[in-house]
């Protein structure tokens, strides 16, 4: 996507299927779909379309949610090879992985909703509960309100970003 006007056609033609789609991905930690760019041109989205934010953010939440369970069950049924082929293909991540892995087995279920908060860790709590075979209920109970607050406040800062500026 090459810019905010090419991501509103999809948006108006694929509607709320395009934000599901975009937000699942972003929730799987594929390269290329950064939360700090997407979200707020979620928001920005919303404030110039038919869609109610909290719509919307229902929806983003539900997209997270199932992204962060099929990382996760990544990590439950592959683990460690995945985590040492991020290793070597991203050597850089260690630190983050670590972290992120640190937190989990040191706060247990309150690691997961801390890393929730947290760039970077976010995406990588997922893939890292599974490989540690937290259970998958508790996973998501936590994961839940972490990524509902994520969400909700990037939405939003794209969103009153977007109705500031049509404002002046």
């Amino acid at each position: 996507m090459g810019s905010i006007n090419e991501a509103m056609v999809y948006f108006e033609t694929y509607g709320l299927w395009f934000l599901f789609i975009i937000v699942y991905l972003e929730y799987l930690n594929l390269p290329g779909l950064p939360a700090g760019i997407i979200m707020p041109a979620i928001g920005a989205l919303v404030a110039h379309s038919k869609y109610n934010f909290l719509f919307v953010l229902i929806i983003s939440v539900a997209a997270g949610i199932l992204g962060s369970i099929c990382l996760y069950y990544v990590g439950y049924f592959v683990g460690n090879p995945v985590l040492h082929w991020i290793y070597s293909k991203f050597p850089k991540t260690r630190k983050s992985v670590d972290k992120v892995t640190m937190y989990c087995e040191r706060f247990g279920n309150k690691g997961i909703f801390i890393c929730r908060l947290v760039p970077v860790a976010r995406t990588l709590v997922s893939l890292t509960a599974g490989t540690l075979r937290d259970g998958v209920i508790n996973f998501t109970l936590y994961s839940l309100p972490g990524i509902a607050i994520w969400n909700a406040a990037t939405i939003m800062i794209g969103y009153l970003a977007s109705k500031a500026i049509i404002t002046l």
